[in-house]
C-alpha cells in the first residue's frame, strides 16, 4: 500500500491539543492580536463572529464562520449572533461568488463529535465554494485533496473582501 504523507497536519493537531488563540486552546477563539498572524488565516473579526481559512479545505476558498463566543451548542447561541453568523454567511458566498465563481455552495455544520464536528468544543458553518467536477481520484481512492492554490495565496485573495464585511 502506498502511503501519502502531510506531515504539516501535525503542527495543527498539536495547535488544537494546546495552543490555540485567545488563551484557551482552542483555533477559533481569536485575539485581535491573531487577526495579523499569517499562520492563523483570520479573514475578519466582527462584533460577534468570525470568518477564517479552513486549514484543510475541500476546495479552494472554503472558510469557517464561528461566533467568537467559545459555545459548542447552536441553541446556547443569542438572537444576535444567530442573525450575524448567517448574514455573514449570506456575504461570504457573494465575496467567494466574485473572487472564485463557483457554481454554487455547500454550507454545513457538524455539531457533537459523533456528527463530524473535528472541533466539537466550538461551532463553526462551513462555506465551500463547489464547480461541477471538483472531486477527483485522489479523494475518493487516497482521502486526500488535491488543491491548485495554496492556503496562504487563498487567505490573500479573500482577506480584502471580508475585511469590509459588516454582517
Amino acid at each position: 500500500m502506498e502511503r501519502l504523507f502531510s506531515p504539516w497536519r501535525m503542527d495543527y493537531i498539536r495547535q488544537e491539543a494546546g495552543g490555540g488563540g485567545g488563551g484557551c486552546g482552542c483555533v477559533f477563539c481569536i485575539s485581535p492580536a491573531d487577526i495579523e498572524d499569517p499562520d492563523r488565516l483570520v479573514l475578519g473579526l466582527y462584533p460577534n463572529t468570525l470568518a477564517i481559512c479552513n486549514l484543510y479545505p475541500y476546495n479552494n476558498g472554503h472558510v469557517l464562520l464561528a461566533p467568537k463566543r467559545h459555545v459548542a451548542d447552536l441553541s446556547q447561541l443569542s438572537r444576535e449572533e444567530l442573525a450575524e453568523l448567517m448574514s455573514l454567511a449570506a456575504l461570504a458566498t457573494r465575496a467567494l461568488g466574485v473572487e472564485y465563481a463557483p457554481g454554487g455552495f455547500n454550507l454545513g455544520m457538524n455539531l457533537g463529535k459523533v456528527a463530524g464536528a473535528g472541533i466539537a468544543d466550538h461551532l463553526h458553518l462551513h462555506v465551500v465554494p463547489r464547480w461541477n467536477g471538483d472531486t477527483n481520484f485522489m479523494t475518493a481512492t487516497q482521502s486526500t485533496r488535491v488543491l491548485p492554490e495554496s492556503l496562504a495565496e487563498t487567505h490573500l485573495r479573500l482577506k480584502p473582501l471580508f475585511r469590509d464585511l459588516v454582517p
